[in-house]
C-alpha cells in the first residue's frame, strides 16, 4: 500500500523516535520534526490514519502510537536509507578482520564478535554450504619425525586440517610424492569424490607404495568430509537478556533457536541473495517470531557463498544494522577471496 508523502514523514519521525526512546510517540513529540510544519491536530489526523490503515497502533488512548510489524516493513522497504558506517568504524571492522586474514573461519568467526560488538545483540556466520565446494590444493606439511598434517583448501576458501601418524619415517621426498599425486588427482574434484573407493583405487595404482599411503589418505578424507558440511558460529546470545525491546519468553526462545545448528543451518540454506530483514511474523521459525532476523550473503570470487546476520528485537535500529552489517559483508567477501586466489 502506497502512502502519501506527509504521512511517509510521520511515520518515519514515529518508527525513528520510537527506536531511539522505547516510548509511544505522540503529536507534540512531531511537532518540530523535520520537513513537518503542520499543525498538532494534522498530526493527530495523520496519526489516526495511519493506525486505521494498521502502520501504527495506540497502546491505549490518551497514549501515543509506537509502530506495527506493518509500520515497519514500509519503513525498511520504502523509507530506510541504509548508508556506510562512519570512517572510525569501517577502520576498526577492517583492522580486527585483516588480524585474521590467513584463516577463513576465524575472519567469520572474528566477523561474529565484531557485529555483537557493535550493534549488541545475537549474531550469527555460516561458512559456505559444502555440498557445492571442490577441492582447490592440498598441501603436507611434516610435524615430526612419524607424523605429518594434510591441509585441504577448497574452492569457497574454507581451510581443514588433520594429523596423521604412520608407522614408518616420514621423509620429504614422500610427502612431495604425495602432494603433487594427489593434487594432479583431486584438483577441481568435488569433496565427496575423495571417498573409499577412491581411497583403494588411488592406492593401488601406486603399487607397493600404495601400501605407505592409507594413513595419508584417511586424513585428507577426513578433511573432505568435514569441510563438506556447514559450520555455525554465534556471539553474544546472553545480549539477548538485556535488551529492552525483548521479554524474557522471546529472548528465550531465540536462544533456543541459537543453540540448536540444525535449525540455523536450514534457515540460512535458504535465505535469498543480498541483504534481507524479517521481521515478527515475517520468519520462518516460530522462534524467532517476536523478533527481527537481519542477513547478509558475503561472496568468494563474486560467488554467494555464506551468510552473516544479526538477531534482536523488532525494535531494532534497522538504518544502523543494515549499514555495519553490509560493510562486514563486504570485508569479509574482500579478504576471504584474496584467500581463495593466493591459493
Amino acid at each position: 500500500m502506497e502512502i502519501a508523502l506527509r504521512k511517509q514523514k510521520i511515520l518515519a519521525a514515529v518508527i525513528e523516535n520510537y527506536i531511539e526512546y522505547g516510548e509511544p510517540v505522540g503529536s507534540k513529540a512531531l511537532m518540530n520534526g523535520e520537513g513537518l510544519n503542520v499543525s498538532s491536530a494534522t498530526i493527530r489526523s495523520e496519526l489516526a490514519d495511519l493506525t486505521v490503515n494498521g502502520f501504527l497502533v495506540q497502546p491505549h488512548t490518551s497514549a501515543g502510537r509506537i509502530p506495527t510489524e506493518q509500520g515497519y516493513r514500509y519503513y525498511v522497504d520504502n523509507l530506510m536509507v541504509a548508508e556506510e558506517p562512519d570512517e572510525r568504524v569501517q577502520r576498526y571492522i577492517e583492522s580486527r578482520l585483516q588480524s585474521y586474514g590467513d584463516a577463513p573461519e576465524q575472519i567469520l568467526k572474528t566477523a561474529c564478535k565484531v557485529l555483537s560488538e557493535l550493534l549488541s545483540t545475537a549474531s550469527i556466520a555460516t561458512t559456505p554450504p559444502g555440498e557445492n565446494a571442490r577441492v582447490y590444493k592440498i598441501k603436507f606439511v611434516q610435524t615430526g619425525r612419524y607424523t605429518s598434517m594434510a591441509v585441504l583448501i577448497t574452492s569457497s576458501g574454507m581451510v581443514k586440517s588433520r594429523l596423521f601418524r604412520c608407522d614408518f619415517a616420514i621423509t620429504p621426498e614422500m610427502l612431495n610424492v604425495f602432494d603433487r599425486s594427489l593434487n594432479e588427482a583431486l584438483a577441481g574434484q568435488p569433496l565427496g569424490y575423495v571417498n573409499q573407493p577412491f581411497a583403494q583405487t588411488f592406492a593401488a595404482s601406486f603399487g607397493e607404495l600404495g601400501l605407505l599411503m592409507p594413513d595419508m589418505l584417511n586424513a585428507v578424507m577426513n578433511a573432505c568430509l568435514e569441510a563438506s558440511g556447514t559450520n555455525i558460529y554465534t556471539e553474544g546470545a546472553t545480549k539477548l537478556l538485556y535488551q529492552s525491546g525483548l521479554d524474557l519468553v522471546c529472548a528465550r526462545n531465540v536462544l533456543e533457536f541459537l543453540g540448536d545448528d540444525s535449525k540455523c543451518e536450514e534457515l540460512f540454506r535458504n535465505v535469498p541473495d543480498g541483504t534481507n530483514i524479517y521481521i515478527g511474523r515475517e520468519n520462518e521459525s516460530a522462534l524467532l517470531r517476536r523478533s527481527s532476523l537481519i542477513s547478509a550473503r558475503y561472496t568468494i570470487e563474486n560467488q554467494p557463498a555464506g551468510a552473516l546476520a544479526l538477531i534482536g528485537s523488532i525494535r531494532t535500529d534497522y538504518k544502523k544494522t543494515v549499514s555495519i552489517l553490509e560493510f562486514t559483508a563486504k570485508t569479509v567477501s574482500t579478504l576471504i577471496s584474496e584467500l581463495v586466489r593466493k591459493g
